[in-house]
Parts: C-alpha cells; structure tokens; sequence
C-alpha cells in the first residue's frame, strides 16, 4: 500500500514525525477514556454512591473530548500537507509534460494526460492524506494498548498478540489480489479515457465516413470491460472488509469467553476484565480503518504511480551550446546530417536523414502515415533528441548493406548557421518557433487570450490585427462580446476551422517567431475549410523559414522545396517540378495519395 518514493517528498518527514506525536499521544488518551470507562462500569457494579461515578465520568468525557480535538488536528495536518503536495506535483507534472513536448502527450494518449492530470491529483491527494494517518494509526495505537491489556490480563494480551499476525496475513493475501485488480482497472480507465477524448475529437470524421454508430458499439465494450474490473475490485474489497472484521470479531468473542469463566469461578478481578473487553475492539480498530481504506486509495496509488513515472521521463537536456541566434534573415541556415532518432521498443523513427534548409523556404514532409513526419518535425522542434543507439544501429545495417559508413552515430547531427549541435533543444532556437499541430491546443479563456498565447503583454490593437491577418476578425466581430467570448472548454463551440485560424494569429502576434512548424494543420477538415484556410495562410508565408508536414499535394505547388520520406528515411528531396521528373518514389506517393484532391490540385 505504501509507495517508498512517498518519503523523498518534500516536508514528508517531519509531517509525519508531527503525526507520530499526536498518534502517541492519542493512543495514551484511548487508554484513559477505557481505563475510566472500566472503573466507572466496576464503580456502579459494586453499588457505589453516585457522588464517585461523576469525576469518572467527566475524565472519560475529557478524554473523549481530547480523543476527538486529536484526530481533527490529525486531518488537518495531514490534509494541508496533502493538498499542498498535491499542488506542486500538479505544478510539475504539467510543467513537466510543455517540457517534454507534444510527443509525450501523443505517446501516454490525451485522455490519459486529461485524467492524470485533472483526476490523478485530488487521488493523490486522498492517498497521501489516508495513508499518513493511517499507517501511524496502525504502528502506534495497537502496541500501547496491547501492553496494557497484557499488564492487566495476559491470556487476553497472548489472544490479541496472536490474532493480529494472523490479520495481516490476509490482508498481504487480499491486497496483493485487490493490488492487481486495481492497476488492471486504472489501465481500463486510462483506456476509457483515451477512447473517449479520441471519439469526441473525431466524431465529425466518423459521421462523415458513416461509421459512428460502429465506433459508438467500441466505446461501450470499453466501457463495459472497465464496469467489470471495478466490479472485481469491489468483490475484494468486500472480502477483504469481511474478513478483518471476522477475526477481530472472533477474537473478541474468544476473549470474553474465557474471561467470563473466570470471573464466574472468581479468579478474575472485574476491572482487569472489563478493560481489556472495552479496549479490544480500540486494539484492532487501526488494522480494521487501514484495510477498508486501502481499497480506497489504491486508485491514488496507482495514479501517483503514473505521475511520478512522467516526472521521472528525461527531459530535453537544455544546453547553452547555442548561446545567441539573430534574427532569421534569407541566409540563415539550418541543416541535418546523419540525424536518427529511435523510439524504445519501436522501429527507428528517423534515420540517417540529411538536409539544409535556408532563409525563407517554404518546404513540404510528405510521405504516408508513420513514415516519420511528425517525428522529423519534433526533431527540428527540439521536443526529441536524437538517439545515438539509432544512428549506430542504422550505421551498422549500412554496412551490413555494403555502403560506405564510419559505423559511428553522428554526435552533432544539426547546424544552424554553420553552428555544430547536438540537438535543438536550444532556447534561443526555440525561441523563433511556433508549431501548430493538427489540433492546436484552445484553452478556457477569451479569445483575446487564446491569441495572445505566445504573448501574453500585447496590446489590443495588435490582437486585433494578428486576428485580421489570419481571417478571423470579421467572425470575431458577429459575436456578441468579440474578443472577449470564451472558448474552449465550458464556453463557445468553435469549428477546426476557427481553431486553427486562432493558432495563426498566435503565431502573427509574435513577430519574432520567423520558422514556422506545421504538422498536417489540416488533416482534420473538409475540403472547402481548408481551401479558405489556404488562402489566409499562403499569403503570410513570406518572410517566413515553414515547415509543412501533410499528406494533401495541392500544397506542394506552393512548396520550394519538398523532402519524401519513406519507414523513417528522406528518400528523395528538391523541388516538386524536379522530383516529378527524377524521383520514382515521389511518383509513386503522388500517385498513391492523389485519388481525393485532384480538384484542388491547381488551387
């Protein structure tokens, strides 16, 4: 139930060095409130005047009082210290996954990325404030008053001794079932999760193609698949619960019975017996709240699980090896040799591609689905670094081949400007970037502020201008409030459309971004949307290093130079009128992919 990294986080010590206190102090005050419950119970049998019951029961009510005052200081302890470490491990996780880029999302799935970070959390938290209590509660409170119960009565103590191995036994048994449940139920939920974002977020598609009502069938059996492991998680629980509270039970009832024997035969005192009945049941309370509680907050386990697993992903190692990068300007450069990048477990995303861009291309990535187009364009993002493993591995099939090689993986693959780099995780570089993904990112806010993305200090005039550049103001304008409608989530439904007119106007804002990155902008629209989205985006191209993946030719006609890519590698690359004469492979491709957009092959 206990996860060791819980202890490397901030503050966790000494909040629980706090905890144990109060724990000790609290299981001295359970002994008291049965210690006076036991004497006033022994005072009243032996028909004492009612004058001597009342201090006894003002110190048990005393101790009671004091009992309660304890476990809400207690929760409220352990409750600041869990919401606040909740908050920062919210903090980092998404500071974690901008850091890591769009491919960490994409690879964990967004619904899984949604619900870590948006339900993972208050788990968290719950977890984290359970397990303090709950755990101290078990270590702390049982063996004071197991002691005291053996000082007054040792076959109870021996009793209660041996009973409680015996609890935990089962309850390693059962948790190690209800353990596994749960991570093949929060597997499902992430499951769920993934599968729900992508049918919301492709539901025009799947209308267009008519095959809804089929997705809608997957949906549910993903949803009915994780109704039956939540339902196997409950079963344990239930068995787990009955099991604690049937040896507790049985205990108890064993230790009355030979105490009332011997009260009957008289070689028992009345106090000693009424105490250890009275603090029995206080005895296995801890393991009793530490066992139903385990279920519950197994989800915050394995979502703390999830969570540290990200945070503990390497990040993009940021190096000062480009330590100033003007303005871009018609003869900058921006090159690749030898660049390969492998995913773990997974075929090479990109290998052994080489090109040099410069001043204001405008160049086309084509190739078909997984040939590694978005990979290649994170690369020059910065959001991957190039795998030296990879470049080894494809240097060593080349020679496997019979090519000339030196064997050796490339250590600076990149140049800009002649600059030798590892990699382009470089603040300046990114700095003169913006990437617009096939679906850009519209969060809860004005559309002024949506805009204002990449700067957040512009003034309204230049909102608006960057709005009237990426064809967007004159929508803007028919709505009631303009700039300031809220979109995205809880506010006004935009079309993709109108999602990626606003990443333009992002991107016009900020006039120091001169490269622009485009992952297949407009995978997701219809003919007619991204016709009069052509129309605004090709015009403000000028001036501009662009990047375009896709998979539509009627973009090609506006492409300097364009760059086919086949299983990860740059098979032909130049202009589009020469590769139509010379390379067989962008042919083929043409050919392969022309059946949808010869209407707008001449736009």
């Amino acid at each position: 139930m206990i996860d060791k990294r819980l202890m490397r986080l901030p503050g966790m010590r000494a909040v629980m060095m706090m905890l144990a206190g109060l724990t000790l102090v609290q299981a001295f005050v359970i002994l008291g409130q049965g210690h006076f419950l036991a004497l006033g119970i022994v005072h009243s049998w032996h028909l004492k005047t009612l004058a001597g019951l009342w201090p006894l029961i003002g110190w048990f009510a005393a101790a009671y009082a004091l009992r309660q005052g304890l476990t809400w200081l207690k929760n409220r302890l352990a409750g600041h210290f869990a919401a606040k470490t909740a908050g920062q491990l919210q903090e980092e996780l998404m500071a974690h996954l901008f850091a890591l880029g769009p491919r960490a999302v994409a690879d964990a799935g967004t619904g899984n990325v949604v619900t870590m970070a948006l339900d993972g959390i208050p788990e968290t938290q719950n977890y984290i404030e359970l397990i303090l209590i709950k755990i101290l509660n078990m270590m702390i409170i049982p063996v004071v008053l197991l002691v005291y119960i053996w000082v007054q009565h040792p076959v109870a103590g021996i009793a209660l001794l041996l009973m409680f191995p015996v609890i935990i036994l089962f309850m390693i048994i059962l948790g190690y079932a209800a353990r596994d449940k749960s991570e093949t139920q929060y597997a499902g939920f992430q499951q769920m999760s993934n599968h729900f974002i992508d049918s919301l977020r492709g539901l025009k598609t799947l209308q267009l193609m008519g095959i809804s009502r089929q997705y809608a069938d997957n949906v549910y059996q993903v949803s009915e698949s994780y109704r039956k492991q939540t339902m196997g998680v409950l079963k344990i629980a239930m068995l787990s619960s009955f099991a604690m509270d049937f040896f507790a039970t049985l205990s108890i009832a064993v230790i009355a019975v030979f105490m009332g024997v011997d009260l009957l035969a008289g070689k028992l005192a009345l106090y000693p017996a009424m105490v250890a009945l009275i603090l029995a049941p206080e005895y296995f309370m801890p393991i009793r709240e530490f066992g139903s509680d385990y279920h519950a907050t197994l989800n915050g386990k394995n979502a703390l699980t999830a969570i540290l697993a990200v945070l503990a992903a390497p990040l993009p190692t940021q190096t000062d090896a480009l330590k100033t990068l003007p303005a871009w300007t018609s003869a900058s450069t921006v090159s690749a040799q030898d660049l390969s990048f492998q995913y773990p477990g997974k075929r090479a995303g990109v290998t052994n591609a080489t090109f040099r861009f410069q001043g204001f291309e405008k160049v086309a990535i084509i190739g078909a689905s997984g040939a590694g187009k978005s990979t290649l364009l994170n690369l020059l993002g910065g959001f991957l670094q190039p795998n030296v493993a990879a470049a080894d591995a494809a240097a060593n099939a080349t020679v496997a081949l019979g090519a000339e090689t030196s064997g050796k993986a490339n250590a600076t693959p990149f140049a800009i400007n002649g600059q030798p780099l590892p990699h382009l995780a470089q603040e300046n570089w990114q700095a003169h970037l913006s990437y617009i993904p096939q679906q850009p990112y519209i969060f809860a806010d004005s559309i002024a502020a949506n805009i204002r993305f990449y700067r957040p200090d512009a003034d309204d005039e230049a909102v608006q201008q960057a709005a009237e550049a990426a064809g967007i103001l004159a929508w803007i304008q028919t709505l009631p409030t303009g700039f300031a409608t809220c979109i995205g989530e809880g506010g006004r439904g935009i079309s993709g459309g109108q999602a990626q007119r606003i990443a333009l106007a992002r991107t016009l804002l900020d006039t120091d971004r001169s490269i622009w990155l485009f992952d297949e902008p407009t995978a997701h629209l219809d003919i007619e949307t991204e016709a009069a989205l052509k129309e605004t985006m090709v015009p403000l191209f000028a001036g501009h290093l662009v990047i375009f993946a896709t998979h539509r030719l009627h973009w090609l006609n506006q492409m300097d130079r364009v760059l086919v890519m086949q299983a990860g590698q740059v098979v032909a690359q130049g202009r589009p009128a020469d590769l139509a004469q010379t390379s067989e492979a962008y042919r083929q491709l043409v050919h392969e992919m022309r059946g949808d957009f010869d209407a707008m092959a001449e736009k």
